[in-house]
């Protein structure tokens, strides 16, 4: 059986690991986890790495294994120091009726925290209510986090090796097939394992791409994609200028993925733009790639970098 919350829809969350042995992770990592549930206390953790990797995942299992009362913060969204003062202080201030009176606080996405107020007054925190209550940061950018946190903090990346891949690649096809079945739903292994290829290691972008294109009951073929014809064309309607085309082309080609359309415009970079902005473009796929895991809406983020590319890169 695999554990899954019923009351969920989305597989990220519905399917999402509760303990420690069941997360996806090289063993270096899952042994020292584990070892803080063996002894019942963990210190403040700063957990980086890429997007989708399991940063909140292990969070939460710990959380969750050491039976503590967890506040989850979301920090892109509720970033804000009054909001953030007034939410950690509410909670951290009084005592936990819960397993071993133990409080976590989880900030999620805390790069995103200002580092001029917000982050200092974090530091702060640690320190007030350190008797009761614990702190767990994730972040894709650890560089983002001050370094007073830092020293105030554990801090573990998440960082898997080309030695890593195969053993988690296999565990997690083994894990999809599990939820494929588990939703009724007729698939093809290879074609598994080439969506794993595409996306791995960022477990949440392969669970969400899954589950879109097997909303039809079956997953037996590679889903369509833009042909070489189509991005010719897109190319073309950027080098010109032409955003009404070009948000057309994007509106008729949402079942093609964002990340390897901003990806053929870097890839043939020497093609299409100017030696002198190559450097540009390569920028803004950074800064939207990683956009790309959070937002609400891929498509308007994919016409947004298409955009910038119009008004900050000349072309050949």
């Amino acid at each position: 059986m695999i554990s899954q919350n019923e009351k969920e829809f989305l597989w990220v969350e519905k399917y999402r690991p509760k303990v420690i042995d069941d997360c996806i992770l090289p063993e270096r990592y899952k042994k020292t986890f584990k070892e803080f549930v063996n002894n019942g206390q963990i210190p403040n953790l700063l957990l980086t790495g890429g997007p989708g990797v399991g940063k909140t995942t292990i969070a939460k299992a710990l959380g969750n294994e050491l039976g503590a009362d967890v506040m989850v913060i979301n920090a892109s969204e509720n970033g804000n120091i009054d909001t953030l003062r007034t939410l950690i202080r509410q909670f951290a201030s009084t005592m936990s009726l819960m397993g071993n009176g133990t409080k976590i606080v989880i900030l999620d996405e805390a790069d995103y925290l200002n580092p001029n107020s917000t982050q200092p007054a974090l530091r702060n925190f640690m320190e007030e209510f350190s008797k009761n209550c614990r702190f767990i940061l994730t972040a894709n950018f650890s560089n983002r986090i001050i370094d007073p946190l830092h020293s105030r903090c554990t801090t573990i990346e998440f960082n898997i090796t080309d030695k890593d891949f195969p053993k988690m690649a296999s565990l997690f096809l083994k894990r999809i097939e599990k939820i494929l079945t588990n939703e009724g739903i007729t698939y093809n292994k290879k074609v598994i394992a080439e969506i794993i290829t595409n996306y791995f290691p960022d477990f949440r972008k392969t669970l969400n791409e899954l589950q879109r294109h097997s909303s039809s009951g079956s997953l037996d073929k590679m889903p369509d994609d833009f042909d070489e014809t189509d991005i010719t064309t897109l190319i073309e309607y950027v080098k010109d200028g032409e955003f009404s085309k070009m948000r057309k082309w994007v509106a008729e080609h949402t079942d093609a993925d964002p990340i390897k359309i901003m990806r053929n415009f870097i890839d043939n970079s020497k093609n299409i733009f100017k030696d002198e902005s190559i450097p540009d473009a390569i920028l803004l796929y950074n800064q939207y790639d990683y956009r790309n895991a959070f937002v609400a809406d891929r498509e308007i983020n994919l016409v947004a970098f298409l955009t910038e590319l119009m008004i900050n890169t000349e072309f050949k």
